[in-house]
């Protein structure tokens, strides 16, 4: 799996190091990844994700994984994360029925 964050689309980016002469080498700046376990408390189940530093701090200030989840687009999720977000509206509509 490459090192991208599956609820932000974070990747690698690339750059220089500059040396104090000013030469010029190519790097990398990797995102800051961590594997966490995160529980929904809609599905009431734990899942396992590689995500970043940033995206655990938004995650604690909107509240939990089904919040972050809700307000995030589609398109910079993993197909993962799609899936539990997916899932989620699924048990919101049928409680919403009910």
């Amino acid at each position: 799996m490459s090192r991208t964050c599956e609820l932000t689309g974070k990747k690698a980016m690339s750059g220089n190091n500059v040396s104090h002469a000013k030469n010029r080498t190519k790097r990398k700046f990797l995102p800051n990844l961590n594997n966490v376990k995160l529980t929904s408390e809609v599905l009431g189940k734990d899942f396992q994700l590689k995500v970043s530093a940033s995206a655990l701090r938004t995650i604690d200030k909107v509240g939990g994984l089904d919040p972050f989840l809700r307000r995030s687009a589609f398109d910079n999720l993993s197909s993962n994360a799609m899936k539990i977000k997916r899932d989620i509206e699924k048990v919101e509509v049928e409680k919403a029925s009910d």
